[in-house]
């Protein structure tokens, strides 16, 4: 067989493969303000405690993945932890999900995950917010930046 030949099926795999892989989000400040506003009814209140936190615990990044000294990782936007509130490549942990589930562009589970951890432990779960966002003169003046006042969750549509 000529290598034109053998080349067509390998680069047809490649092509579907393609599909395959993780899609992941680089967020801009009051572009994931408005996301987490509109679309997944964020309070304002709490705006700048969670962008603050985001923009140091992944610099806004949905596929970030951190390796610690304790052998865990964090996983993805809110850089959640494999040790407590997911298992890697099985579903499991207090958040019940694979930890890989995480780290692509959807970010509904680690939403769903981050308000579950918000609730039982606080901000303080994340050491980014300790460390730079605990003190409120440090939080981004979000209604500045992002007109934030001027947000509102989006209705679902009627289909009466």
């Amino acid at each position: 067989m000529s290598p034109k030949v053998l080349l067509l099926p390998a680069l047809l795999l490649c092509l579907m493969l393609n599909g395959k892989e993780v899609e992941s989000k680089q967020y801009m400040r009051c572009e994931l303000t408005r996301v987490l506003v509109e679309t997944y009814r964020f309070q304002k209140s709490l705006m700048s405690n969670w962008i603050c936190l985001v923009e140091h615990e992944s610099s806004l990044n949905t596929n970030k993945v951190t390796s610690n000294e304790n052998n865990s990782k964090n996983y993805g936007l809110f850089q959640i932890n494999s040790r407590d509130y997911c298992a890697e490549g099985r579903r499991g942990g207090l958040c019940n999900m694979k930890c890989e589930d995480l780290s692509n562009d959807d970010i509904s589970d680690d939403i769903a995950c981050a308000q579950r951890i918000q609730q039982r432990d606080g901000f303080k779960y994340w050491k980014g917010w300790s460390r730079y966002c605990r003190n409120t003169r440090n939080l981004p003046n979000l209604d500045v930046t992002c007109k934030l006042s001027t947000l509102s969750p989006v209705r679902s549509p009627n289909f009466y």
